[in-house]
């Protein structure tokens, strides 16, 4: 009798776990949507052009507080990371006013390419983005690794980029080593 009420309070606690961990965890893509976008400076974005380089993709407002107060961070990190590999794509939602979103990249200078949704496609190709900030951090292999909606950690989230850029980095250079290159001599 009392192993039957053992496996019987086991089971209740894996499936309350195994609930809980489905609530925390934010569901919908397991892979970076094949979609493009243009940019405010006139450049068409082909996301699978990014393939092999980690990419953050976030989604903000000129209205939303947390978003204004990632921005800077965001900035510091493209400007150290980008170099190296990272991509950071800033997603305008649709219902910013396009002069409202230019003038506020103009005053905070930021670095990174930013995006107008128009018509919320982009946020719709992104498992429906309603909320702002929700941020998308993209694999080299195009699968994406976090969904955060809110603000992010920065440090936790450097230290992820960082993290998927070594191992690029690490597998760039085995390709290298594996090659035999014909120097002509």
């Amino acid at each position: 009798m009392i192993k039957k009420e053992i496996l019987i309070g086991a089971f209740i606690l894996g499936l309350m776990l195994a609930v809980g961990w489905l609530w925390v965890t934010p569901g919908g893509l397991s892979t970076a949507p094949v979609i493009s976008f243009k940019t405010t400076d006139g450049r068409e974005i082909h996301l699978h052009d990014l393939r092999g380089q980690p990419v953050l993709i976030t989604f903000w407002a000129t209205t939303c507080p947390g978003c204004i107060k990632e921005m800077p961070h965001l900035i510091s990190l493209y400007d150290e990371l980008s170099g190296a590999g990272l991509e950071i794509i800033g997603i305008a939602m649709h219902y910013d006013p396009p002069n409202q979103v230019i003038e506020l990249i103009n005053q905070r200078q930021v670095s990174y390419p930013i995006a107008l949704d128009v018509d919320g496609s982009i946020a719709k190709a992104f498992d429906n983005v309603m909320l702002t900030p929700t941020s998308f951090l993209i694999s080299p292999e195009g699968r994406i690794v976090k969904h955060k909606i809110g603000e992010m950690d920065m440090d936790k989230l450097e230290q992820q980029i960082k993290d998927l850029l070594f191992k690029q980095s690490q597998v760039t250079n085995h390709k290298l080593q594996g090659t035999d290159y014909d120097t002509g001599s």
